[in-house]
């Protein structure tokens, strides 16, 4: 069996990932749930290290072998038409025997419309700095909403925009903008010295992959504070949990400087989740925080227990939490019931506003 076999299998599919892992049959998961695929035989640690393998380079081998785990892009020819079909993979190993997850990453850009996205954030295409945020667990389509959100500004204006990741998952089409996609290892040999060598770029719109350790989050917040846009995404469920999370990475007496600075350049956080529709697709649910006077004042008074009271009390500046969409999804008839409150992160509140007279 050759790699490219299962790749093909995962694109008519419309699966989103594969899984090889030895001793199973190889597993796709389409529309969030896994199949495996019983009419392929069971991989042999043998073969699916072959597999791996075929796409690897000699360099990407022996690192892999060193670090036990590697992050690479890859990519095939549709046999059928000029499409080229890329994924994300993760190799790594597992009861010291290979393993691997593919990402399928489409080669068509989905506008925010297309995504079912809420409308209003079309407007962080149109700042000319500040610092927003997509957070959500993994697998929730981040990712994909960054790149609707970097290609609606490369579609409507001339910026030079920079993007650092872990690898290059979305190419961008020759529009407005130029773009230069910087992928670590390949490109740069660290996400420190990468965001160090940013500003000399001259950079309009810059995007970081995954805000992962200290460095990067205050690499982040530099960048945005010198006039930048930049837009990054963390493993995070809600507003609040956000701005916590990138205070608390810091030391306790660089704490409070922290705080000022995010409370200055942040001007939004969208937190999504994906969730199983009634029509057989999934369907993101989101929570958005938009900065306001209030909101600077809260993060910078370390009060950001009250975001999501001021979230739940914003619907008028565009504001909404994560349970008003799922009360929005449900009486669309987009998700069902029980799986509002299966994904709510306050059930009680979202059965509050369905029964609200």
């Amino acid at each position: 069996m050759e790699i490219r076999e299962l790749l093909d299998i995962t694109v008519q599919r419309k699966a989103s990932d594969l899984h090889l892992i030895p001793n199973y049959n190889p597993v796709l998961r389409v529309n969030g749930n896994l199949h495996v695929l019983v009419t392929l035989p069971l991989l042999t640690p043998e073969a699916c290290e072959a597999l791996i393998f075929q796409l690897l380079t000699p360099e990407q081998k022996e690192m892999l072998l060193a670090n036990r785990e590697l992050d690479f892009s890859s990519f095939f020819e549709d046999s059928k038409s000029p499409r080229q079909h890329r994924f994300r993979v993760n190799a790594y190993f597992q009861k010291n025997v290979l393993s691997a997850a593919f990402r399928y990453i489409p080669d068509t850009i989905w506008s925010i419309e297309e995504l079912n996205l809420p409308s209003i954030i079309h407007q962080f295409t149109k700042l000319r700095q500040g610092f927003v945020l997509l957070t959500g667990p993994t697998g929730e389509g981040k990712s994909t909403t960054l790149a609707a959100l970097i290609n609606e500004i490369n579609l409507s204006r001339s910026e030079h925009i920079i993007t650092i990741e872990d690898p290059v998952e979305y190419v961008y089409p020759k529009e407005k903008s130029i773009i230069s996609q910087r992928e670590l290892r390949n490109d740069t040999h660290s996400w420190e010295v990468a965001l160090r060598s940013v500003l000399r770029e001259d950079p309009d719109v810059v995007l970081i992959g995954e805000m992962r350790d200290y460095e990067t989050i205050a690499a982040a917040l530099t960048i945005a504070e010198t006039g930048h846009l930049v837009f990054s995404t963390l493993h995070t469920n809600s507003a609040s949990q956000t701005v916590d999370r990138i205070i608390d990475v810091f030391p306790p007496h660089q704490q409070p400087q922290v705080r000022l600075q995010l409370s200055m350049v942040l001007a939004g956080i969208v937190c999504q989740k994906l969730l199983p529709s009634t029509i057989q697709t999934r369907v993101p649910a989101c929570e958005l925080l938009l900065v306001t006077p209030a909101v600077r004042s809260t993060i910078r008074d370390a009060k950001t227990h009250l975001i999501d009271n001021i979230i739940q009390t914003s619907g008028e500046a565009g504001m909404f939490s994560l349970e008003a969409d799922l009360k929005r999804l449900i009486s669309e008839g987009k998700i069902e019931e029980k799986v509002g409150l299966e994904y709510a992160l306050r059930p009680d509140e979202l059965l509050r506003l369905l029964h609200k007279k």
